[in-house]
């Protein structure tokens, strides 16, 4: 296929990814070229403007979100590796720009066209195995927003039943919140702490060496509330395990450093 013919993809990369874990968008990357894609990073993204919007501000969720716009919608594809801003773009920006009739169009036409990253991989691109190998047993929490936003639920488990030598254990409740939700764990945190325990000793109970997601606040939730119970279970983003890059530090290890 010619670079012509190919789908190009702007990547949304999130603010949590390109600030702690930018190895996802990496693994975002490798996985969409493998599936025939040009993936092109507009340097100038910032956030989706989901936080302000959650806290009531609007004024500044809408300037964020014409500045997403503006810089996504040359793009045939916007793909994110979260349901989360995935879902404030295809979602909630038509709805909070409905009131201005040319932004009205520009986000509906941005929001046809935004996907989460397995979604996208499985949906749109029909991608049915990847060629990634992970030792192991895993298990798999589904993302509130990814999950109830944008129906994100067969796809990463499709494709992470054809990782060579990973066993994938279903989560109990896996469709229960962990407890992050945005600044719901900030304006909650008693709440979010009991939700955070619930879900940790679920994956604890699977007997999994590894829990994965689609979205990176949940990861970082999850991590923290295992590292507190002592659990020595892994936490990876499911684009990092498809990418066949489990071998570096799970979320929430120290990362060695080189001491010569």
């Amino acid at each position: 296929m010619s670079e012509s013919a190919k789908p190009r993809v702007g990547l949304f990369v999130t603010c949590l990814v390109d600030l702690y874990r930018p190895s996802i968008g990496f693994a975002a990357v490798k996985l969409m070229e493998a599936a025939g894609c040009v993936v092109e990073f507009p340097p100038d993204q910032t956030c989706c403007g989901q936080p302000a919007y959650n806290a009531g501000d609007t004024g500044t969720a809408k300037d964020l979100a014409r500045a997403v716009i503006r810089q996504f919608e040359k793009f045939d594809y916007l793909v994110a590796p979260s349901g989360s801003c995935a879902g404030m773009i295809r979602v909630h920006y038509p709805a909070l720009l409905a009131d201005e009739p040319e932004w009205s169009r520009r986000a509906r036409a941005l929001a046809a066209k935004t996907h989460e990253l397995t979604s996208f991989l499985v949906d749109v691109l029909k991608l049915e195995t990847v060629s990634a190998r992970c030792q192991g047993k895993a298990t798999y929490h589904d993302s509130c927003a990814g999950l109830r936003e944008l129906g994100v639920k067969g796809q990463p488990r499709r494709l992470l039943a054809g990782v060579e030598g990973l066993e994938l254990k279903e989560l109990p409740g896996a469709e229960t919140c962990c407890g992050f939700g945005g600044t719901f764990s900030v304006k909650y945190g008693a709440i979010s702490a009991d939700l955070a325990d619930a879900k940790a000793k679920d994956i604890m109970a699977t007997g999994a060496d590894t829990v994965l997601a689609g979205d990176l606040g949940c990861l970082l939730n999850i991590a923290g509330r295992l590292s507190r119970l002592g659990a020595t279970i892994k936490v990876r983003h499911v684009a990092e395990v498809l990418a066949g890059e489990g071998d570096q530090p799970a979320i929430g290890e120290a990362v060695p450093t080189d001491k010569t």
